[in-house]
């Protein structure tokens, strides 16, 4: 830390998207801070650690030995009465306190002046400067970055309506598993269905005898530890263990996944929100967001107009590459919400053993392939879309 209080960006919340954000605007010549309320980036980790190759891809960086824990071939999508689509695309399991390491090094070397233990607790616009009051001082910038997570506090302060579904969290909870061979298959499992309204149950073998389960529900509160306990009693009986043989480790993680949000205000003069606190889902996709926000940042600033209107660019940029992808995934997730299990049943029966390899393509090209396959193998299936359309 360099003690200077007067810097070109502060970054608030040191999240994936939040590092990208500050490396990027270091790298593109500002004088950046990042604030961390943790006591150290990476400690405590964050629950989020798993990924695929293709959304890490998105963000343009490399996928590094040094904090991959296991390497899974791809994934399995369940239905309630075990109809089960394969899509085979590189996943992985990985160390989060050694990849928030990792890039915190990344940090220093772009200059970054990194504060940990440090919590924001106002941003105040005046003139050309914004005046952040934390809890060991104010600094003094002309951009404030919120990346500080889902229901941005410093966002929300600021007035602004980050998502445009905020009730639409999906709301989790996670452990880290033990019984004997658990974390020996070679793909994530992911389960539909009412045991998970609104999103999915979740097995992802870390190697060994280790794994994580966790469950994702919408529209059911912040506490879903009811559903997690379902989904330990479903998981013991559908792989054959004993309830008792599984261990759980450590404390069970609650969390927030913004996948159904859909971003709204990104940006206002003088301000930017990157990453889960934009509704930008996913590690490799906020990393994304966060990069091409802080190139935008540091361009305004090398500009001397942060306004509003100069800041545009980064919203720009995000919708051209993710906004019908994101709209996609929430009318998918949307449809499944609604959808009863027997329905869930019959669309995935229709993907269940038959190769997908075709249904590839932009986002409206897959949707329309998706439509099409469908209606090619079993039109009947198509009716289970129409609980889209029902009120719940």
């Amino acid at each position: 830390m360099n003690g200077n209080n007067d810097v070109d960006i502060l970054v608030i919340g040191a999240s994936p998207a939040g590092i990208m954000a500050a490396r990027s605007a270091a790298l593109n010549g500002a004088s950046v801070v990042l604030i961390e309320r943790k006591k150290d980036i990476g400690h405590p980790p964050h629950p989020a650690n798993t990924f695929f190759k293709f959304m890490m891809d998105r963000s343009g960086e490399p996928i590094l030995d040094d904090y991959v824990i296991n390497r899974l071939r791809g994934m399995k999508i369940i239905s309630p009465n075990g109809s089960t689509v394969e899509i085979e695309t590189p996943g992985f399991f990985i160390d989060r306190q050694r990849f928030d390491t990792h890039y915190k090094h990344e940090l220093i070397k772009a200059g970054v002046d990194i504060r940990t233990g440090v919590d924001a607790l106002a941003v105040l616009r005046t003139d050309d400067r914004c005046k952040t009051s934390t809890s060991s001082g104010t600094i003094l910038s002309g951009i404030v970055i919120a990346a500080d997570g889902i229901q941005s506090g410093t966002a929300a302060r600021m007035g602004l309506k980050t998502t445009r579904y905020p009730n639409d969290i999906a709301w989790a909870m996670e452990a880290e598993v033990k019984a004997p061979g658990i974390g020996e298959p070679d793909m994530f499992e992911y389960y539909i269905g009412n045991h998970s309204p609104g999103w999915k149950s979740t097995y992802s073998p870390k190697g060994g005898d280790s794994a994580t389960l966790g469950v994702y529900a919408r529209r059911h509160g912040r506490d879903v530890s009811v559903f997690f306990d379902q989904w330990l009693d479903k998981f013991s009986r559908i792989k054959g263990y004993n309830i008792d043989d599984i261990e759980i480790i450590g404390e069970k993680i609650t969390g927030g996944d913004p996948i159904a949000t859909l971003p709204k205000q990104m940006i206002a003069d003088g301000f930017m929100v990157t990453g889960g606190a934009a509704g930008q889902s996913g590690i490799g996709y906020g990393m994304w967001a966060g990069k091409t926000c802080g190139e935008v940042a540091a361009q305004a600033i090398a500009s001397g107009n942060v306004s509003k209107k100069q800041l545009g660019e980064y919203p720009k940029r995000w919708k051209k590459e993710f906004a019908n992808e994101y709209l996609i995934g929430r009318v998918g997730l949307e449809t499944v919400r609604k959808m009863t299990d027997k329905e869930i049943d019959t669309v995935l029966s229709v993907f269940a053993g038959r190769d997908l390899s075709g249904l590839n393509g932009s986002p409206v090209v897959q949707g329309i392939k998706t439509g099409l396959f469908i209606a090619y193998h079993k039109p009947s299936a198509l009716w289970a879309y129409r609980a889209l359309l029902r009120r719940k």
